[in-house]
C-alpha cells in the first residue's frame, strides 16, 4: 500500500485537474511537461495506440530533450513495439525497465532502450479495448522507478488514455516555418527558458540584464507565434530549434 504524502496529494490534484480536458498533442505535451513532471519527472513520454489484436496504429514521442532522427524512429517503431509486446504479457501493473532491477518479462529490451539513448523506463497501459487500446512509456527518470512510480502513473492512466485518443495523429506535412531565423542570442535565452530558469536567471548565465532577457522573450514570441514561454519551448522543440 502506498501512503501519498500530504505534497503529493497536492501534485497529484493538480495534475488530476489539469488533465481532465486535454484534447490535442500540443496540450499533452504542456501537461507532460508541467504538471505531470512534479510526479514522474522523465525526459520523453511515448505514447502508443493498440488496435483490437493488440497491433500498433500509431505513436507519438513527446520530448523535452534534443533526440536525434535514429532515436526517434527507434522509439516509435522497433523499440516502442516491443515494450507494448512485453508489457503486454504481463499488464497487471506497471514494467519497470532499468538495469538493476532484477530481470523480468520486460529485461529483453534493455538493449533497444540503450539504443535510444534512455537507461530505463516505466510502462503502463490500458486493457485491450475495441475503441483503442493505449500504452504509455516514460523514459529519462531521474532515479530508478519503483512502486510508488508505478502506483502515479496508474493513478494517472486514464488521463493519459484519455487524452491521447482526443488527440488527432499528426498532420503528415512539414510544420509551418516561423517568420525568420532566430538568432543565436535568441536561442540561448530559449534554452535557458527551457530549462526552468527565471528571466533574472537567464540573464545572470548569458551576461545580459533581465530587461534585455525579456525583450528578446517578446520577440521570438512574434516570430514563432506564440503566447507564452511554454508554447515558445513547445514550438522550438517541435521544429529542432533546440
Amino acid at each position: 500500500m502506498v501512503i501519498l504524502s500530504k505534497l503529493e496529494q497536492e501534485y497529484l490534484l493538480r495534475t488530476i485537474e489539469s488533465g481532465m480536458d486535454l484534447a490535442d498533442l500540443h496540450a499533452l505535451f504542456l501537461w507532460a511537461q508541467g504538471p505531470l513532471q512534479a510526479l514522474l519527472p522523465h525526459e520523453a513520454l511515448l505514447c502508443l495506440q493498440l488496435d483490437g489484436k493488440g497491433e500498433v496504429l500509431r505513436s507519438e514521442c513527446l520530448h523535452r530533450t534534443v533526440l536525434d532522427d535514429g532515436a526517434l524512429a527507434l522509439l516509435k517503431g522497433a523499440a516502442g513495439l516491443r515494450l507494448a509486446r512485453c508489457w503486454r504479457t504481463d499488464p497487471a501493473a506497471p514494467g519497470v525497465l532499468d538495469p538493476g532491477v532484477p530481470a523480468g518479462h520486460m529485461a529483453g529490451c534493455l538493449g533497444l532502450l540503450c539504443g535510444t539513448g534512455f537507461d530505463n523506463a516505466l510502462v503502463y497501459g490500458s486493457p485491450l479495448l475495441e475503441h483503442g487500446a493505449t500504452v504509455f512509456v516514460l523514459l529519462g527518470l531521474p532515479f530508478r522507478p519503483g512502486p510508488r512510480h508505478a502506483y502515479f502513473l496508474q493513478l494517472l492512466l486514464p488521463y493519459l488514455h484519455l487524452g491521447y485518443l482526443r488527440a488527432p495523429a499528426r498532420p503528415a506535412q512539414r510544420c509551418r516555418l516561423p517568420a525568420r531565423a532566430l538568432s543565436a542570442r535568441e536561442v540561448a535565452v530559449l534554452a535557458c527558458v527551457r530549462n526552468g530558469q527565471s528571466n533574472e536567471e537567464a540573464a545572470l548565465a548569458l551576461g545580459i540584464s533581465a530587461l534585455t532577457v525579456k525583450n528578446h522573450l517578446q520577440r521570438i514570441y512574434r516570430v514563432l507565434g506564440v503566447a507564452n514561454r511554454a508554447h515558445a519551448v513547445a514550438r522550438c522543440l517541435e521544429l529542432r530549434l533546440l
